[in-house]
């Protein structure tokens, strides 16, 4: 089957190990089932993948992707949840200590068909695309847990949005838009602003601006450039919820002072379960909104689409299509 896949790693130039070709169909353990992938979307996980971080070179080669929709044996139409968890585990996924992603430790979804646990087959309705249902599993999830599960937040809220722009922070202001919250977003990029408000944003700011008001929480997907300004940001008793670093994880005033004193709380955030996703699923099915796409491309263009990420080229989610 037609498959993008990493042969090699390298630290400076990732795309050198990115290969577009055949690979053998997917092995299916007793209690997996195979999707036949319709469309698939692309993150920055994937990237990394092309670095070598969370990827062990015995592994190679190793079908990328963690985000697919498509249809399932009985040609029911679904999403693929990408936690895989240990057969032995129950409950929230993300807790479990042997949980991987797809194309971690089993061949991703960058490819005609992915093999899933049964478990990890969500249905999808009517009403999305499936490139739209695409964009879920990864960024929308990870989205949605920020902000409902972890940050606990509910309609009237204010919330943070920093670093505008990426798959996660467009997830953030929509869902939050959607669910009834007040929401300001940064980013350093005018035109990146400018799409913010169009996407559902009710004010958004220069990376590091003061702002007009404190915020009840803040969602923190870049780390070291926003740090400060995101505790700065918080209104005593608020929340800051961090998923990412992409900035870097190493933060030059971790700002313990302001935390302890306003009573903070720091909360972190991966990934989501099965049930949130199902749930994230039926949010939009019922709310009407839509995952933003950047572009979507035919999966035989893959190697441009990881180009414009590398390059940060990028609102809203790519979409590989088969």
């Amino acid at each position: 089957m037609f498959a993008v896949y990493a042969e090699s790693f390298s630290s400076d130039e990732p795309l050198n190990g990115l290969v577009l070709g055949e690979r053998p169909d997917p092995e299916v353990p007793e209690g997996w089932t195979t999707v036949s992938v319709k469309a698939a979307s692309l993150n920055h996980h994937d990237l990394w993948s092309l670095r070598g971080v969370g990827l062990k070179e015995e592994a190679l080669p190793m079908i990328l992707g963690c985000d697919a929709a498509g249809l399932d044996e009985d040609g029911n139409e679904v999403v693929v949840h990408a936690v895989i968890s240990d057969p032995s585990w129950s409950g929230d996924e993300t807790f479990d200590p042997r949980r991987s992603l797809l194309s971690e430790r089993y061949q991703g979804t960058f490819a005609e068909k992915v093999a899933v646990p049964r478990r990890n087959v969500i249905p999808k309705p009517a009403s999305l695309s499936f490139e739209e249902a695409a964009c879920l599993p990864t960024a929308w999830l990870t989205a949605y847990r920020m902000l409902f599960t972890q940050g606990g937040l509910k309609a009237g809220d204010t919330v943070l949005v920093q670093g505008a722009g990426g798959g996660v922070a467009t997830a953030l202001i929509t869902l939050a838009r959607a669910a009834g919250l007040r929401v300001l977003a940064t980013s350093r990029d005018e035109a990146k602003r400018a799409r913010a408000l169009e996407i559902g944003a009710h004010e958004v700011f220069e990376s590091g601006a003061r702002l007009p008001q404190k915020v009840d929480a803040v969602m923190e997907t870049v780390g070291r450039a926003t740090w400060s300004h995101s505790i700065r940001a918080l209104r005593p008793g608020g929340a800051i919820v961090i998923s990412g670093t992409t900035s870097g994880p190493k933060l030059d005033d971790a700002e313990l002072t302001r935390i302890f004193f306003l009573q903070l709380r720091v909360i972190g955030s991966t990934m989501g379960t099965s049930k949130e996703l199902a749930s994230l699923v039926n949010l939009l099915d019922s709310s009407g909104a839509r995952p933003l796409i950047d572009r979507t491309l035919p999966m035989s263009q893959a190697k441009e689409g990881f180009a414009s990420m590398a390059e940060g080229d990028v609102f809203g989610k790519i979409v590989f299509t088969l």
